[in-house]
């Protein structure tokens, strides 16, 4: 395992100076008067005292954060629903312009962002890149196809050319959005965007640990022409501003755990407003017997340690046929041996940190749990605070069983188990055997048939030779889960039209709805019976 020590020369060419004048202490990071500069744009908090994050890869103090009141949170919300009726009043053209506008911008501007993301969560700066990657698409997307989403639709009405029948969508108002601090950029993105883009204002309340991504984004969306107090971000605790966000929010937006998820929706559903969820996920991957042996280790890499396996959609079982078993292991073994870990802001580490203390705890648990247990190591198990204090290496286990914490509870960090299979039904059945569906993964070079396996799998997404990024790139695609990993979609039609409020009208000409005068309800009946029976003959 190599590795590559912080503190070296940045590739960028951002706010240099020693670790003094930068967050998180680390050399080409943005300065600290710029993280000051994106905390301003915070609302509320002056009542609340401040709480100071520290960069996973020194553990040094990236920046001072306000934290929101309750009554804080409820002003924004007052503000957020001011700013909506002019929002909403804003051609769905200009609003796409403005989209358009920012997709670029954080395409040219995104050496600050993957700054900010490495130092905030802890990523190697290719990983960051996804995040740069999946907030441009997801700008491109709704700046496009915003306006064929949203505009008005044509529907059969019940008497053919005397009923014309309209589908229309109308904003929700303002959406209450709470992103986590696994994915700051993109998932904020995904999520933000598209409620703008359907009229909406937005209170987001994003992880105190990624705020400044986030606030990144805002400031770049404002420069490319959103209005001021549009979106608006407001930081605090779950348990002291949680309950504002839920009871003023006309549409809540939620990505976090299961049990998290589950608490919300209940208040939620109290108030009959709409939501959608993003929650945890134990995902599989079942590679096929006439897979390519080479190409599925290399794919398991990314598809398991990516973003330190800190990633919904990240893989954590790995089902191989007996045929291949042992070739697989070993070569994926020796793959994962090869990442570099590292805490550089450059393109040298191939995986970078964990994000906190807390999961460098429960990684650490379930590893040792699984060994002490019985099972294999076959690459990784242990931490390296020689490199940076949240460090772990990309773990590999073999003969996990069910009394081993990693077997089915979500360990969300670089720890994958092998198991091995001899009959596909047993290997979809186990690929299923979960409380979860958020995404899976099948490898075969038959892609007809991998494709059959992969739409046997329970799971929002599936992925035929890749991990995740297929789907999770498809963004006119709907993502989402299963069970108990979440409810309602991001991304495509789906993931605008959740914001929305749909409602229909309908004109009646000529033939009414009712007998005629003077004509028996009976005959009415009949005739409409005849009528009815005759629909069905009419092409669609």
């Amino acid at each position: 395992m190599t590795s590559a020590a912080p503190g070296n020369t940045s590739e960028q060419t951002g706010q240099q100076g020693g670790s003094g004048s930068t967050i998180g202490g680390l050399t080409g990071a943005p300065s600290v008067s710029r993280a000051k500069e994106l905390v301003a744009r915070v609302v509320g908090g002056k009542d609340n005292a401040p709480v100071e994050m520290t960069a996973p890869f020194t553990g040094k103090p990236i920046v001072s954060l306000p934290q929101a009141t309750d009554a804080d949170a409820r002003a924004v919300f007052d503000e957020a629903r001011r700013a909506q009726r002019a929002w909403a009043n804003t051609s769905i053209a200009e609003r796409q312009r403005v989209l358009t506008r920012l997709m670029t911008l954080v395409l040219d501007r995104q050496q600050e962002g993957l700054d900010l993301v490495q130092v905030e969560a802890g990523k190697s700066r290719l990983d960051a890149f996804d995040e740069i990657a999946g907030t441009a698409l997801a700008a491109s997307y709704y700046g496009k196809y915003s306006a064929r989403a949203l505009g008005v639709k044509r529907r059969a009405g019940v008497f053919p050319v005397l009923t014309k029948t309209q589908e229309l969508r109308h904003p929700k108002g303002v959406v209450g959005i709470i992103s986590p601090w696994n994915y700051p950029l993109a998932l904020t993105g995904l999520d933000v965007l598209p409620a703008l883009a359907a009229g909406n204002a937005v209170v987001q309340k994003p992880d105190n640990q990624t705020a400044l991504s986030a606030l990144w984004l805002h400031e770049l969306a404002e420069e490319a022409g959103l209005p001021r107090g549009v979106w608006q971000i407001v930081l605090g605790r779950g348990s002291v501003i949680g309950d504002a966000i839920v009871e003023e929010s006309d549409y809540v937006a939620f990505t976090g755990s299961t049990a998290t998820g589950k608490r919300l929706a209940g208040k939620i559903a109290e108030r009959l407003t709409s939501f959608s969820l993003e929650l945890g996920g134990k995902n599989p991957m079942i590679v096929l017997p006439d897979a390519n042996v080479e190409k599925a280790a290399t794919g398991a890499v990314a598809a398991c340690f990516s973003s330190a396996g800190q990633l919904c959609v990240s893989v954590e079982r790995i089902y191989v046929h007996e045929t291949i078993r042992e070739d697989f292991a070993a070569a994926f073994a020796a793959k994962a041996k090869e990442l570099t870990l590292g805490a550089k802001l450059d393109y040298s580490a191939g995986m970078g940190s964990l994000t906190s203390a807390d999961q460098l705890k429960t990684i650490t648990e379930h590893v040792d749990d699984a060994r002490a247990k019985g099972a294999t190591v076959l690459a990784g198990g242990r931490a390296r605070p020689d490199i940076g204090p949240l460090f772990y290496e990309p773990t590999v286990l073999t003969d996990v069983t069910p009394d081993m914490t990693p077997f089915a509870e979500e360990t969300f960090g670089p720890v994958v188990s092998i198991y091995g299979y001899s009959d596909i039904d047993d290997a979809v059945q186990r690929a299923n055997d979960t409380v979860y569906g958020l995404n899976a993964s099948v490898w075969g070079s038959n892609g007809a048939h991998a494709r059959e396996v992969a739409a046997r799998i329970k799971a929002g997404t599936v992925n035929v030779n890749e991990g995740f990024a297929a789907s999770f790139g498809s963004i006119d695609a709907p993502m989402g889960g299963m069970g108990d990993s979440g409810v309602g979609r991001r991304n495509g039609a789906e993931g605008i039209l959740r914001f929305t409020e749909v409602q229909t009208v309908a004109t009646q000409r000529g033939l009414k709805l009712r007998p005629f005068k003077g004509m028996p309800p009976r005959l009415w009946a009949r005739s409409l019976t005849t009528g009815i029976k005759a629909l069905r003959h009419l092409p669609r």
